[in-house]
């Protein structure tokens, strides 16, 4: 079974910076691509970041815009995505994901979700 728990969501303001945590394994780390997705209320699943298997290098959604950076700690077993400059329009529940691709900005690529981690943003 896939473990993964994401935590550090919570209220910030416009501008402002959260970072979120996914604990896992060692050996999703090692084996699997890792995402990262946000659900506004009402919209779609959408992708925000990817990192490939083993901490490779990180994919980020076009409106990201630089200002957020996706990590792994792998001593922790932990994917870390620190977010700065934040928008109300990237309020929602953000998930931690795991797959067979790397650095995919598909959902459907990734086999295993977390039950994510929510952020306010307010204005």
């Amino acid at each position: 079974q896939v473990q993964l728990v994401e935590s550090g969501g919570g209220l910030v303001q416009t501008g402002g910076s959260l970072r979120l945590s996914c604990a896992t394994s060692h050996a999703i780390l090692q084996n699997y691509g890792m995402g990262w997705f946000r659900q506004a209320p009402g919209k779609e699943r959408e992708f925000v970041a990817a990192l490939a298997r083993s901490g490779g290098a990180g994919v980020y959604a076009d409106v990201v815009n630089g200002r957020l950076t996706a990590s792994e700690d792998y001593a922790k077993s932990t994917v870390l995505l620190q977010m700065t400059g934040l928008k109300p329009e990237e309020a929602g529940i953000y998930y931690c994901a795991a797959g067979a691709a790397d650095g995919s900005s598909y959902g459907p690529d990734y086999d295993n979700w977390g039950q994510g981690t929510q952020d306010i943003v307010s204005s």
